[in-house]
């Protein structure tokens, strides 16, 4: 752990939901939350494979006992279209909604978190796209997650699918940043290993990135590295037995921290270059970034040895007596075992894509060029294409 932190000259910032609350069971105390909050026509934004688990039941039966007025829209698709969240924050409007519960994976709470804007906003989700162009303070809101990935539930940002080009569209305020986050380990118990192995890849990344970010902030290291710790040593063990709740208890805090880490230290070249896995081969967004890690890291080594090599450190690998770059190289072995561990293939031709896939790619991660102004190396044109052809 870093003994002093050099950024003396720079201001820092770090954000976070109004309240965290992480254990067993506290997604019942959701009716207390709201009242706290003034809620007493609730909308729950989910999607309809929580709806099938079982999961929001038990909300719905929590809400009733406390008689809370509550409805539920389970519309929510993945990598959510800007055509749901029209449709959702219409019903929130009419309906007059005057709190919203996000519960399930990132989808549901990225919408959750757009239909909190747009109850109280004019106009369409695509009028608020880039950073704080959101004029007023969302319908309160509560987000319970289900995955242990995204770290959705903390962090001040969310993304829709723009139908019309086919590009993800991002939406920054403070205001997006929840009243409150229920961590209730308990809801996690039933991810498939897929989904578990996929979402905890997608909140490695966020720790890796925000980490070696060239913005990244004493917060963000702080609790990036942990949270790469954390992941790391339990993620095999919740993918292996998905009803240990030791286990997934700490992927559900990993990830939280991760989500607080890159809400202060921002993402990098990984998500940049994963969005076109998504939007072309409609490929989960933890997958998609899974797949990129390796990848991007080994072409990033040079810009962050030192950092690379303390990924690889808290990954539990030996780097004692190791040149620089010896070490830095270590993370990325340490990466590529953990994606074998969980079984997820890093080589496109593994999905069916092939190289003539290529350009198709390149054009769409040089849309996300903002992404690269974080990362530790530049990007080019070229150094994207030889990314890219790296993945096959």
């Amino acid at each position: 752990m870093k003994k002093v932190f050099n950024e003396i000259d720079k201001t820092s910032i770090f954000l976070s939901p109004n309240k965290v609350v992480i254990g067993k069971g506290v997604s019942q105390q959701i009716c207390g939350e709201l009242k706290a909050l003034g809620g007493q026509k609730v909308l729950i934004v989910t999607d309809e494979g929580v709806v099938k688990a079982g999961l929001v039941q038990a909300i719905e039966d929590a809400l009733a006992a406390g008689k809370v007025d509550h409805t539920v829209y389970a519309g929510v698709e993945p990598e959510p279209p800007v055509r749901v969240v029209d449709e959702c924050a219409r019903i929130v409007r009419e309906g007059k909604f005057d709190a919203i519960i996000g519960f399930g994976g990132g989808s549901s709470l990225d919408v959750a978190k757009a239909v909190s804007l747009l109850g109280t906003n004019k106009g369409n989700i695509l009028d608020y796209v880039g950073i704080d162009l959101v004029p007023f303070r969302g319908l309160p809101k509560i987000l319970i997650p289900t995955t242990a990935g995204t770290g959705s539930e903390v962090t001040r940002v969310f993304v829709v699918t723009d139908e019309a080009d086919n590009t993800k569209k991002v939406i920054y305020s403070n205001y997006v940043l929840p009243d409150v986050a229920l961590l209730d380990p308990l809801l996690t118990l039933s991810m498939p290993r897929p989904v578990t192995a996929d979402t905890g890849f997608d909140a490695l990344v966020h720790a890796i990135e925000s980490y070696v970010s060239v913005n990244t902030t004493p917060f963000a290291e702080i609790l990036a590295i942990q949270a790469v710790s954390l992941i790391a040593h339990n993620l095999p063990i919740a993918y292996s037995k998905g009803s240990n709740i030791q286990a997934r208890y700490n992927m559900l805090l990993a990830a939280t921290l991760a989500g607080m880490s890159f809400t202060s230290g921002g993402l990098g070249a990984v998500h940049g270059l994963s969005y076109p896995l998504g939007t072309e081969y409609h490929m989960a967004h933890g997958r998609s970034n899974a797949i990129m890690l390796p990848h991007i890291m080994k072409y990033n080594l040079p810009g962050s040895l030192e950092k690379y090599a303390k990924i690889a450190a808290a990954m539990g690998q030996s780097v004692d007596g190791l040149n620089p770059f010896e070490a830095a190289e270590k993370s990325v072995d340490a990466v590529k075992g953990l994606l074998k561990t969980v079984n997820i293939p890093y080589k496109l031709t593994d999905y069916g894509i092939d190289k003539d896939a290529i350009p198709k790619l390149v054009e769409g991660g040089l849309k996300q060029a903002r992404l690269f102004v974080p990362n530790p190396c530049d990007l080019a044109e070229k150094d994207v294409k030889h990314i890219y052809e790296s993945t096959f």
